[in-house]
């Protein structure tokens, strides 16, 4: 069966791709998931300088999935366009966190000549001031965010996630302002206190919820998408099996991304595209895009 897809001018060899923030940053772990049956991998959220992120304890499991307030450690953009001249021949989605069109523009001409398909825009973290969540609830910046990348000649995909706005004018914004994609969803923003100590688990307070407890959010905000908006979607949240993806697939997502689960197991990639093909060999489906149009 063709599991090939195209998503943001992509085209995938499958619909599985590593979500961002999972895994690290190693070249040589991204090379192995792209070789064991991933479509396409997602670096960590880069800034333009280094971020330490928040002191530990940075996880926790919470309601069979895990909190999470990592701040967005990572060793800086130019720091990984460094790591990826030094590794030809991986191709890396770059995530990018930032708070205005310039800043965004400005690392995305770090990685000019290397093998990066496509941006993703970090618009959505919960837990981060300044950046993430605070970005994507203004839609007028998500537009001249994503009008100053398209102009400086780049595939842009925009990651959504639930603020304290209509998430749906975040979608709009990226769409009219020339995205190629959205990804929907990020963690939720959620919190954990530790009955006996009377303290938040998380050293940040609150944090991010993600795994298998946000995947029906997940999908509700897919199908929104896709049933008013043109704009090809990326579904994420929660997958954790074949199943799990072929929801997002028929709730209309052109592919899906793993983060929690592939943490555990990298080898989750040929295993959903082995259950999707079989999936699809028992429908009588060919493509990708007919489980879309099934439901």
């Amino acid at each position: 069966m063709g599991l090939a897809t195209r998503v943001a001018g992509i085209d995938l060899a499958g619909p599985a791709m590593l979500a961002s923030g999972i895994l690290g940053i190693s070249m040589d772990v991204f090379r192995r998931l792209l070789d064991s049956g991933a479509g396409a991998v997602v670096s960590k959220s880069l800034s333009a300088e280094p971020r330490e992120g928040y002191p530990n304890p940075t996880m926790a499991e919470a309601a069979g999935g895990w909190l999470n307030a990592v701040g967005l450690s990572n060793p800086g953009a130019p720091n990984f366009a460094n790591m990826m001249r030094g590794a030809p021949g991986v191709p890396v989605v770059v995530s990018l966190v930032g708070s205005d069109p310039d800043e965004f523009v400005s690392m995305a001409r770090l990685f000019e000549g290397l093998e990066v398909p496509a941006f993703e825009l970090n618009l959505s973290c919960p837990h981060v001031e300044k950046v993430g969540l605070e970005v994507g609830d203004d839609p007028e910046l998500v537009s001249r965010i994503v009008r100053s990348l398209k102009g400086a000649g780049v595939r842009v995909i925009a990651k959504v996630g639930l603020g304290s706005s209509d998430y749906l004018g975040t979608v709009r914004a990226a769409e009219d302002a020339g995205a190629d994609a959205v990804t929907a969803i990020n963690t939720v923003r959620a919190m954990s206190i530790d009955v006996h100590s009377g303290r938040p688990v998380l050293s940040n307070g609150f944090g991010g919820l993600s795994g298998p407890p946000i995947r029906p959010i997940a999908v509700r905000c897919v199908r929104e998408i896709t049933s008013r908006h043109e704009i090809p979607v990326i579904g994420c949240g929660g997958v954790s099996c074949w199943e799990d993806a072929a929801e997002f697939l028929l709730a209309g997502a052109s592919a899906v991304q793993v983060g929690t689960a592939a943490g555990g197991n990298p080898g989750i990639f040929a295993e959903i595209n082995s259950g999707i093909s079989s999936y699809m060999e028992r429908r009588g489906y060919s493509e990708i895009s007919e489980v879309r149009r099934a439901a």
